[in-house]
């Protein structure tokens, strides 16, 4: 972990050197005359974000090329091929690349070198760092995934690049001092003999990671609020030479948090650019939006900020064109604006594919290990509005976890519950051999598993919670199960409970939905002063997603990541048979008639 004097550690100083040096240099800016004012240059910036772990355009899960249904692609390895024909239509003229973050978990590519053979322990350099030091970027922001994996790898992570990666709002809890580089500052030849720009980078992660990677980074690093944090930076970088301001941010736009107020703002990249003076663009990320080109009017300067999400995974390019003149030796942007480049209109950068062959490989070889046989297949298709025996596969293992991990305590008597939520809809496990890529595919978070006491009334609060995902249908209302859910809550918010029998009665209000809760296999009503232990996994007891009830001293916590026990489970089984953990329920109703 870095604890940098006055703000830097003596590596990212020299990184940051680096990146600077590895800019081309026109040496010292000459005298211009009055003559420079009719003169324009331009400067073109490439923004990717969310890139999650996506080198080649595959599908791990699926053990094949990467397809979805609108023939999107993935991968750092088309991204590059984009970048170099923008490069050589540009050459002479100057071209920026940045991230904006979530680069380091998401594949089981890059899981592996996370957890099956961490880079930590072997020295390896990670199969991102080896793909985006090949496209050269000019910096990364570290987003909220970055700390999935604790300091140590994310450290190694960030001494292997060849860039600098920035995180400002992230600070010592010690010391108060940035943690990671605040910014950087960069001389860019813009060509045809323009004086030197000096362009200045802020990176801004999410706050977020203060629940979500709790264990990680509690009594660690702190996360400062990013509006503020770019308050305080945006200044001292203008008071150091920038010329510009670029915002590379791990937050969206919405305004709005998963979480409640205990923490700073989750998404707030239109409120940087609304209330901090002196920024000229943002590139953002981590709601995996596509927003081709969005201006925010700064209510200090009256400037319009531009803004650009490029999607996730690698499907998308931003790219943003700046023209710039110079008037009485100060650089002023003329014209600003942003497009977007799909990555399924080019093939795939050899250089890349090359430099993380090996690498891809043994991760496939890997997922395709058969861990147990299947006697029928389990899909998780309609996992999000029906009882599931492959979302009960996972509640039976937590709940088999806990429980024997608990039998000898205080709470060996309590009924233990547990919490499954419907992450991928397309998760299968066939009939016959099932490998880990089936249990990753249904598993697709490092999460690990926890478990709380929690009382009978907190168990209503937390199904009434998890029943906003649904929209609400009148009796005799048509339903659509594609349609079914609110579009503002996502798949792995809602989360479906083992150990207790109810009914989610869709017709009414949010927070009246819950009619029936019962346990024991009886028709006996969940009391509120009842206890009981919930397994849950580590980002929902943090507080992601803020659930009620949960966040909490655990009586369970091991560090056992989720996945690796569904794979155990199943190796000494031999056969998933839902015979042995199938029992319905729960189900939706509407005055008492289920939907379903």
């Amino acid at each position: 972990m870095q604890t940098p004097p006055t703000g830097t550690s003596r590596r990212q100083v020299l990184a940051a050197a680096a990146a600077v040096a590895a800019a081309p240099l026109v040496g010292a800016a000459p005298a211009y005359a009055d003559s420079s004012k009719t003169k324009s240059w331009d400067l073109t910036l490439l923004g990717t974000s969310d890139l999650h772990g996506n080198v080649y355009n595959w599908d791990y899960y699926k053990d094949k090329e990467y397809d979805d249904s609108a023939h999107n692609d993935v991968g750092v390895a088309k991204l590059a091929t984009l970048v170099n024909q923008i490069r050589a239509e540009r050459r002479g003229k100057a071209t920026l690349v940045l991230d904006a973050g979530d680069t380091i978990q998401g594949t089981p590519l890059a899981t592996f070198y996370a957890k099956q053979e961490p880079i930590t322990t072997t020295g390896e350099t990670h199969p991102m760092a080896r793909s985006m030091n090949i496209i050269d970027y000019d910096a990364v922001t570290l987003g909220n995934h970055e700390f999935n994996y604790g300091l140590p790898l994310l450290d190694l992570w960030i001494r292997q690049l060849g860039f600098p990666a920035l995180a400002a709002n992230a600070v010592d809890a010690a010391t108060g001092q940035p943690a990671f580089l605040p910014y950087v500052i960069k001389k860019v030849d813009l060509g045809k003999g323009a004086p030197t720009l000096r362009v200045g980078i802020l990176g801004l992660t999410n706050p977020g990671v203060a629940i979500w990677d709790r264990g990680n980074v509690e009594g660690k690093l702190v996360f400062k609020d990013m509006v503020a944090t770019a308050l305080k930076w945006v200044p001292i970088m203008r008071a150091r030479g920038a010329d510009i301001v670029l915002v590379s941010a791990h937050g969206g736009d919405s305004g709005t948090s998963s979480y409640g107020p205990e923490l700073p703002n989750e998404n707030p990249a239109a409120l940087i650019a609304q209330q901090v003076p002196g920024i000229d663009a943002i590139l953002f990320g981590h709601a995996h939006n596509e927003v081709v080109q969005r201006f925010v009017t700064n209510d200090i300067s009256g400037e319009q900020v531009l803004l650009s999400e490029p999607s996730k995974w690698g499907q998308r390019l931003t790219r943003m064109d700046f023209t710039l003149s110079r008037d009485q030796g100060e650089w002023r942007i003329t014209s600003k604006q942003s497009t977007m480049l799909n990555t399924n209109t080019v093939v795939e950068d050899p250089a890349v594919l090359a430099a993380v062959r090996a690498q891809h490989n043994k991760t496939v070889a890997y997922v395709n290990q058969v861990v147990a046989r299947s006697v029928v297949e389990l899909s998780a298709a309609e996992s999000r509005y029906k009882d599931t025996a492959i979302l009960d596969y996972i509640n039976k293992v937590q709940t088999d976890t806990v429980a024997t991990a608990l039998a000898s305590t205080q709470y060996a008597t309590l009924p233990v519950l547990s919490i499954a939520a419907p992450f991928s809809r397309t998760a299968v496990f066939p009939a016959g051999d099932v490998k880990i890529k089936d249990v990753a595919g249904l598993y697709i978070y490092d999460n690990t598993l926890e478990a709380v006491l929690i009382s009978g009334a907190e168990v209503r609060a937390y199904l009434e919670y998890s029943a906003k995902y649904f929209r609400t249908l009148a009796v005799g209302a048509a339903v659509d199960p594609e349609t079914i859910n609110e579009s503002t809550v996502p798949d792995y918010n809602y989360d479906t409970l083992s150990g207790v029998d109810y009914d989610i009665d869709i017709s009414k209000p949010v927070g009246q939905r819950i009619t029936k809760l019962t346990h024991g296999g009886t028709d006996t009503p969940v009391a509120d002063g009842d206890q009981f232990v919930i397994a849950v996994n580590n980002y929902r007891r943090s507080g992601g997603g803020n659930f009620p009830g949960v966040v909490k001293t655990q009586v369970y916590n091991e560090q056992q990541e989720i996945r690796q026990l569904l794979i155990d489970w199943a190796q000494a089984k031999g056969a998933i048979d839902p015979a042995d953990f199938f029992t319905p329920n729960w189900r939706l109703v509407r005055e008492g008639v289920p939907v379903f």
